[in-house]
């Protein structure tokens, strides 16, 4: 059996998560080791769930990491309602993808819909199509978590799964079956990084029947609260950066990378009675060569409520 070969680039975001995590634990060593008090207690058990593996101090499902914009979200929403749009410029297209989005929380269970509905323009031969693109079904759960004895590193491993049903539009004739890892690490009160690794496979009757990619994305975020400094209305303002790609694994274009970034911010407004309003924004540009074969630019903009 033939095993894809690892290109440059997925080497190196492979390499740059296994760097983490191993600088995470030495930190999270390190600091229990300075952490002193001078009164003796019992230590509090505070694991739960099964095998022990999660941790009641943990920041996740909290509140604490933004919403991403590009990379898929990882974290527990109990209530959650959410609209994208997404726009896009090529060397011969303009896209729009508008998005509508419901997560609902069950314990540590996240289940969640997506239906996008797509409109592309063929600058060229002046062609448009449109219409709903698979609508897309998945579920998240967390493994295993670990906080540090002074709450400063706290990091959440879990696993998902998203299924993308075809409408049979246009845009849409393939299912597809995508299997993931994530993990959700907090540094301090203000940096976040989400993580996360997918394997996407496509069935259906057309010619990418069988096509096999690996996907992976990185969400980097620094919360400023109210007071740091004040904003009339904004509890959070969290500017963010993220990086998502694919790699194909299989067919003609195998060991073809596209990685892609986005530049922007969050703006987490106070509640209006049960609502929490959640503005953002960014700017979507290539980063590598594949990337700019397909995209010159783009902006994406988003407004989730939390109920």
């Amino acid at each position: 059996m033939n095993m894809p070969k690892l290109n440059a680039a997925k080497f190196a975001v492979l390499a740059a998560a296994l760097i983490l995590a191993i600088t995470s634990f030495v930190m999270a060593d390190g600091l229990a080791d300075t952490t002193t008090s001078t009164v003796v207690s019992q230590p509090v058990d505070t694991r739960y769930g099964l095998f022990g593996w999660l941790d009641n101090r943990s920041s996740y499902g909290k509140g604490v990491f933004p919403e991403p914009f590009l990379v898929d979200d990882s974290d527990l929403e109990v209530n959650e309602a959410r609209l994208d749009w997404l726009h896009t410029l090529g060397p011969q297209s303009r896209n729009d993808v508008v998005t509508a989005e419901i997560e609902k929380g069950f314990g540590q269970l996240t289940l969640e819909i997506e239906v996008p509905y797509e409109v592309d323009n063929d600058l060229a031969a002046h062609q448009t199509t449109d219409g709903f693109d698979n609508i897309d079904v998945g579920a998240r759960y967390p493994i295993y978590q670990y906080v540090s004895d002074n709450g400063s590193i706290d990091t959440t491993f879990g696993v998902a799964l998203e299924v993308g049903i075809p409408t049979h539009s246009s845009l849409s004739d393939d299912t597809e079956v995508v299997p993931k890892v994530f993990d959700d690490l907090r540094l301090g009160t203000h940096f976040t990084l989400q993580s996360i690794f997918g394997y996407s496979m496509l069935c259906g009757g057309d010619e990418d029947n069988g096509l096999k990619t690996f996907e992976y994305g990185f969400v980097f975020g620094y919360a400023i609260q109210h007071s740091e400094p004040p904003l009339p209305d904004v509890r959070q303002f969290i500017p963010m950066f993220e990086l998502v790609g694919e790699d194909q694994l299989n067919h003609g274009d195998a060991g073809r990378n596209s990685l892609t970034g986005n530049a922007g911010f969050r703006l987490n407004l106070k509640a209006i009675g049960r609502v929490q309003p959640r503005l953002g924004a960014g700017y979507v540009f290539p980063i590598d060569q594949n990337a700019r074969e397909d995209l010159h630019w783009g902006v994406i903009t988003s407004l989730v409520f939390e109920y």
